[in-house]
């Protein structure tokens, strides 16, 4: 075994296509054949056959990271084919090994009374896997489950595949770009035929839809937007839902929400709908207000405007910030250039959390792409980990921002590797851009402090699915103080960004936090929806679903749906990210909010939630940092200011 970071190729060389498949078949073949040790000679010691499960898993989490990874974000598209065998395989080894009745008989007759807690726990969810992924079911049964998970994966791939694949655009003469920042204008030359291409990928669309005069041509990108992977991923989404309801069925379960539900912090597919409705309810008079506020200052522009949706909102929203809050978000980006902004986020992660961000260059950290920046990461002297950030956008990438696994941290086994993969502008930043850099940055943070376990089964983020946005949605709050702004925020002339205007841009961020909240519960209401009741059309859904929880009508002719890539990975799970910010608003009432790098605090926080994985239940870790169970509270009182 070794505690080396795994060892890439160059970038571009053709070894890459053999190094995927290699490396995903050399840990599939490891994890077969320690599975294949459990099942004819076990260990004698119950904790000895859980160390060799351990290893098992651990194989089988390398073989899934090179799938999941390379498949979205190597330039080759060789490569991502190749990766995205590998998943496929990985999937069918993890269902065969789930319905395997050997090897669970083998773990389930163990004693576990002389196992301590973590060893303990690991026996203790490994059994539940086993029963969830239907062992105990009679042979037809788990034959349907086997072919049911091997059509997941395929119609994930697809899916995934659909919206990475799918970038439009529209064409506008030049001057239907006025509003937007001069370096934008800059970035997007004039073509032959005299006009300028605006895609839907982030660097293009973000922008677009907040500084563009042209409300013709926003519309225009705005609906490309939301009808990428039309109508293509219709057709998936109804197999996958389709899947799933089967799936969920032989099992017992009433729902897929009610399957997947049962190992997440809120318990049932009830719970999910009762959520939604109470953040509705409590966001709704904060939301009507800010919206009448959009739509009076829509109607000086056209009076006879009787609603505001999807293609006005943003425009909108920063033309009420800019003149009536005093923030001006051209000015604001000025003082976030790309280079300044990663570099201050490793500078204040570091600080906040004892943490060193030693770069490695990139003919020793071989990274699949010239702009991937590698980082060696240490505490106290010892290197914990390494991390990748994959941050601009290119041909055949992922469309999103995430962080994805490389190796899963494991004590004297392997360190943790993760990458963050996102879609950024090179030079000027928007301060939203900030905001979800600092947010997936989170995540990877979590990734590495929590890969310092023995057991693969609670490294890193490996809590409750429900819990893992939290931390994330906490840091995001350092994006926002003037003291941490100021110790990178700088423009051109090298001015520090003023600690008024951050206070500005706080207060302006505070407008609209109802009809966000009211949005975001569309998005969860319908990713529970599609998943408990069947639909023959699913656009028709959407909108039915939208006139109940979003405070803003349906764009006509768009399919959002289709390029929702959270109904994939998160399934009927969408209100993860509210819930989760519950919490993060209640972990963060702990900090001085006049010194939010108090040592004291943050390395309690560090060490009681972030370093311990999914070595407890997430309410109890909260629990144990806070000093009493999470409440609404501060989410309350954040939403009522």
């Amino acid at each position: 075994m070794t505690t080396e970071p795994t060892h890439l190729p160059l970038p571009l060389e053709s070894d890459w296509l053999d190094w995927v498949g290699a490396r995903g078949e050399q840990q599939l073949a490891l994890a077969r054949s320690l599975v294949e040790g459990l099942r004819s000679d076990p260990p004698k010691e119950p904790v000895e056959v859980l160390r060799v499960w351990n290893d098992a898993q651990t194989a089988l989490s390398n073989a899934a990271s090179v799938g999941s990874l390379f498949s979205e974000v190597h330039p080759d598209e060789a490569v991502r084919e190749r990766a995205e065998a590998v998943a496929q395989q990985v999937q069918k080894l993890d269902t065969d090994l789930g319905l395997d009745t050997g090897l669970y008989a083998v773990l389930a007759g163990l004693d576990a009374s002389g196992l301590d807690a973590d060893a303990s726990r690991v026996l203790e969810r490994t059994l539940r896997d086993f029963r969830r992924s239907g062992v105990d079911q009679d042979e037809p049964t788990r034959d349907r489950l086997r072919e049911l998970g091997e059509r997941a994966i395929l119609l994930s791939q697809e899916f995934s595949k659909n919206i990475r694949e799918d970038v439009r655009s529209i064409k506008v003469t030049p001057d239907r770009l006025a509003g937007l920042p001069q370096d934008w204008v800059d970035a997007h030359p004039v073509g032959d035929d005299g006009l300028v291409t605006v895609t839907t990928d982030y660097p293009d669309v973000v922008p677009f839809r907040t500084f563009a005069h042209d409300a013709a041509a926003r519309r225009d990108l705005v609906t490309q937007f939301l009808t990428i992977a039309w109508p293509a991923n219709d057709r998936v989404l109804q197999e996958i839902f389709a899947v799933r309801r089967e799936h969920a069925a032989l099992l017992g379960y009433a729902s897929w929400a009610d399957y997947d539900a049962e190992v997440k912090m809120i318990g049932s597919g009830k719970a999910i709908g009762e959520f939604v409705d109470r953040i509705t309810e409590l966001s709704t008079a904060s939301a009507e207000r800010d919206k009448a506020v959009l739509l009076e200052r829509l109607r000086q522009d056209r009076p006879d405007a009787t609603d505001i949706d999807g293609a006005d909102t943003s425009y909108y929203a920063e033309l009420v910030r800019k003149e009536q809050l005093a923030v001006d978000a051209q000015q604001v980006r000025t003082y976030f250039p790309f280079e300044s902004v990663r570099q201050g986020l490793l500078d204040v992660t570091g600080r906040l959390f004892g943490l060193e961000w030693t770069p490695v260059a990139r003919e020793d950290a071989r990274t699949w792409h010239e702009e991937v920046a590698t980082y060696d990461v240490s505490f106290e002297g010892e290197r914990i980990g390494r991390i990748h950030l994959d941050l601009h956008p290119r041909e055949g990438k992922y469309k999103h921002a995430a962080q994805f696994d490389l190796a899963r941290g494991v004590a004297g086994t392997q360190l943790a590797e993760g990458v963050l993969v996102c879609n950024f502008n090179r030079g000027l930043m928007e301060h939203d851009e900030v905001v979800t850099l600092f947010h997936e940055f989170g995540h990877l943070v979590h990734h590495v402090l929590a890969g310092r376990t023995e057991w693969v089964r609670f490294s890193g983020v490996a809590t409750e699915w429900d819990f893992v946005e939290a931390p994330s949605q906490m840091l995001e709050e350092w994006a926002w103080d003037a003291d941490v702004l100021a110790t990178f925020a700088r423009n051109a002339d090298g001015e520090t960004i003023p600690a008024d205007l951050v206070r500005a841009m706080r207060r302006a961020d505070d407008f609209g936090k109802g009809y966000d909240a009211r949005t975001q519960m569309f998005y969860a209401a319908l990713s529970y929806d599609f998943h408990v009741h069947e639909t023959d059309d699913l656009t028709a859904r959407l909108r039915e679903l939208m006139e109940r929880y979003s405070v803003f009508p349906y764009l006509s002719g768009t399919h959002m749906q289709c390029h929702f890539g959270h109904l994939d990975g998160y399934s009927s799970a969408y209100y993860t990210y509210m819930w989760s910010l519950v919490i993060a608003k209640d972990m963060f009432s702990a900090f001085d909010h006049g010194d939010l790098f108090d040592p004291e605090v943050a390395g309690a926080y560090r060490d009681k939630v972030l370093a311990q994985g999914g070595r407890r239940d997430a309410a109890d870790l909260v629990e144990d940092f806070l000093g009493r169970p999470y409440t609404f509270d501060a989410y309350a009182a954040w939403l009522a200011e």
